[in-house]
Parts: C-alpha cells; sequence; structure tokens
C-alpha cells in the first residue's frame, strides 16, 4: 500500500512501477471515476520514454503506444467503462496484445471483461481517495 498526495506522486509512481514490468504483464486498474487510473497510466508511459500525449481511450476503447525497448514493443491501454460487450474488444484486435511476449497491457475498469481475462496472469491494481484527497495503491497478482 502506498499514499499519494499530488498527481505528481501518482506519475512518479507509475515511474517506478514502469521499471517493475515485464513483457506480457497485463495491468488491471481498478478505481472510481476520477480516482488516478489514467494519471497512473501517464506516469507508466513516461517511464517507457512515450512521448505522445496519453488519454483515455474512454470512446475509442484502446490505445497502442509503441516502446523502443528491446523486450517491449507495445504499450496497450484499454478502457473499458463505455465497452457495450467483450465482443467489441475482441472486434478490434485485443486479444493480439493480451499477455502478449512484447507487450504491457494495462486495463481500466477490469471488471467488465472478466471472461477476457480468465486464465491469464494480471497485476490488479486498486486507486482509492482519501477525505484529505490523498490517493492510496494498493498492488497484487492473480
Amino acid at each position: 500500500m502506498k499514499i499519494l498526495k499530488t498527481n505528481e506522486d501518482t506519475i512518479n509512481y507509475g515511474i517506478k512501477l514502469a521499471n517493475k514490468l515485464k513483457a506480457g504483464d497485463i495491468l488491471c486498474l481498478h478505481g472510481d471515476l476520477g480516482a488516478g487510473k489514467t494519471t497512473l497510466v501517464k506516469g507508466i508511459a513516461t517511464g517507457f520514454k512515450i512521448k505522445e500525449k496519453i488519454t483515455s481511450p474512454t470512446f475509442s476503447l484502446m490505445n497502442i503506444y509503441k516502446i523502443k525497448n528491446k523486450q517491449i514493443k507495445n504499450l496497450i491501454h484499454i478502457d473499458t467503462y463505455r465497452l457495450e460487450s467483450e465482443e467489441d474488444l475482441i472486434d478490434i484486435g485485443v486479444e493480439d496484445y493480451l499477455g502478449s511476449s512484447d507487450t504491457i497491457t494495462i486495463i481500466e475498469w477490469p471488471e467488465k471483461i472478466k471472461k477476457l481475462l480468465e486464465n491469464k496472469k494480471t497485476i490488479d491494481i486498486t486507486i482509492e481517495h482519501t477525505e484529505d484527497g490523498e490517493r492510496i495503491i494498493k498492488c497484487g497478482k492473480n
């Protein structure tokens, strides 16, 4: 468990997390709207030296960012908040990336695609707001 006081703290936490991630990792981000999930993704992207502006793929469902790394070639950012069915993600090729040996996949609202994540090794990250506006981040593996 880690307590983060500012958006900058969340970005820095993401940068440190990026250094620990391995190709094939699937991060499942849990938390309410506005909890800081996309801010954390921005930090992870910064850790991988991605220069593109990171935005939540709320309407496109999935953003793909290229990484210049020997083992990791792609950072996939998925947001299922507005997802109608798992089939919509399958139709845009998500299965090519989930657990792929050269990809890190980050999923916001993963509870909406439980079936797609069955039998996949995932890392659950929960972000909660405190009454003082701080964030509590908890990590665990499945």
